[in-house]
């Protein structure tokens, strides 16, 4: 595809909308078109994007030359063009967002669609318990997105996205793989997701009724024994007891938390709170690295000086708030 730009110089100062391109029937510089829009929203910072307009470019490709109707339509490239900018923008919407809101932002989207059929139509679930079977069945989903973006593009077999524009091409791949819509055999089509969701609603056992107070309370007569013995009633008194928070664990940590991070401020060492608090969002070591611009190396050392600022602060501003968290009864054992 010969690629031709046409711009107006007036309005290019004032205009960020993508130039107006002129296509014949070649679709070799593709990827430099998206190459050069990538650049355009997102600056040359990103070492990834040469590899990401390749990997776009070579979906839109096979999905244009799988389709009879593209195929048949007299406007191949045109469609490859359109199909190519979509994919582009969805990926730049979720790298715009943010490795952690675009993670959200995936995963309501994907749990709006499926939120009705990751249980069986008939059963009584609560909001709750539908979360989690949602949580459930994304999990699985996304370890199955993973291992079809690593099938379809020319990426290693252990792939996985490091930088952001990575992850927000693979989170734009996720969300199109969710919708893809898989023709069935008399029924027309359904999108992909929920043809998944629908088998692991089949999976699920059948429920048991049980009652919530009898299962926390030991009955004494004959009858309640029996029902305490239930395997049923006995997995569910072990959740119970098991998901049983002491609210006031948390508030120890936040209290923590943020003295830690006034002594890391306070001694000058901003960049070692803000590490804690990339830490704290459960982001991984290279989004850390592109977020605050270090290099490996130098992740390793600020790391090895937050340890050595979180040792001095545990044991000399303040030991015992931490032995507190830490369980040891200050009162009684001071040692």
């Amino acid at each position: 595809m010969q690629v031709k730009t046409v711009t107006n110089h007036q309005n290019s100062a004032t205009n960020n909308q993508a130039p107006e391109i002129t296509l014949d029937n070649q679709t070799q510089n593709l990827t430099q078109v998206l190459v050069e829009e990538l650049q355009s929203e997102i600056g040359a910072k990103s070492r990834s994007i040469q590899a990401v307009a390749h990997r776009i470019t070579l979906e839109v490709e096979r999905i244009c030359t799988k389709s009879d109707r593209i195929q048949n339509s007299g406007e191949i490239d045109t469609w490859k063009l359109n199909l190519a900018r979509h994919r582009l923008h969805k990926c730049l919407s979720y790298y715009k967002l943010g490795s952690r809101q675009g993670r959200v932002e995936l995963h309501s989207t994907l749990s709006t669609m499926v939120y009705r059929h990751v249980a069986p139509s008939q059963s009584q679930l609560n909001f709750s318990a539908r979360y989690n079977l949602i949580e459930d069945f994304l999990q699985d989903f996304y370890a199955e997105c993973l291992k079809a973006f690593r099938r379809e593009n020319p990426v290693d077999s252990d792939y996985t996205p490091r930088t952001q524009l990575e992850l927000a091409e693979y989170m734009g791949f996720s969300e199109q793989y969710a919708k893809r819509r898989i023709t069935l055999r008399g029924r027309g089509s359904q999108q992909l997701i929920v043809l998944r969701a629908q088998s692991f609603s089949r999976r699920q056992p059948n429920e048991t009724p049980v009652d919530i107070e009898q299962a926390v309370e030991y009955g004494r007569d004959e009858e309640a024994q029996e029902h305490n013995r239930s395997a049923t009633v006995q997995q569910v008194r072990s959740n119970l007891i098991e998901k049983t928070i002491d609210p006031s664990d948390a508030v120890l940590r936040d209290r923590i938390i943020s003295e830690l991070i006034k002594y890391l401020e306070s001694n000058g060492h901003n960049d070692c709170a803000d590490y804690l608090v990339l830490k704290l969002q459960d982001l991984a070591a290279p989004e850390i690295d592109e977020i605050m611009g270090l290099t490996p190396r130098q992740r390793d050392y600020l790391q090895q000086r937050f340890k050595y600022h979180v040792e001095k602060f545990s044991r000399s501003a303040q030991w015992k708030l931490v032995h507190q968290w830490l369980g040891a009864d200050l009162d009684q054992k001071l040692g």
